[in-house]
């Protein structure tokens, strides 16, 4: 047995083992292939509306109208650039943290942007 198995995907407990081909956890009795593991890490790569690849820091430039709810409102035009993203999992499908002059902190959908 390794030493060095992966917490579990589910529950993060570090108390996986090997049967076989695939990792079990002891605790939420969840199963899964690490080779499978590595490929969807793999394949979580964040790209832009036209399918550039985004990476924390890059500079993006929003490709749609969009409506902001909460306190302020308004809407974020067509065009406006948005410097320094973060690339974070956030409610639903946003996947971009941003600081957006004149709206403040928001999070976005790569598919709405494109890179700069």
């Amino acid at each position: 047995m390794t030493d060095a198995l992966p917490p579990c995907p589910s529950c993060a407990s570090p108390y996986a083992y090997e049967m076989g081909t695939l990792l079990v956890c002891p605790e939420c009795a969840h199963e899964w292939s690490p080779a499978e593991a590595a490929e969807e890490a793999a394949a979580a790569v964040i790209k832009d509306a036209h399918g550039t690849p985004l990476a924390d820091g890059d500079d993006v430039v929003v490709v749609k109208d969009l409506k902001i709810k909460g306190a302020g409102g308004g809407t974020l035009k067509v065009g406006t650039k948005v410097r320094g993203i973060r690339l974070a999992q956030g409610v639903g499908d946003h996947d971009i943290d941003a600081k957006v002059d004149g709206f403040g902190q928001l999070q976005l959908k790569s598919s709405l942007v494109k890179k700069a």
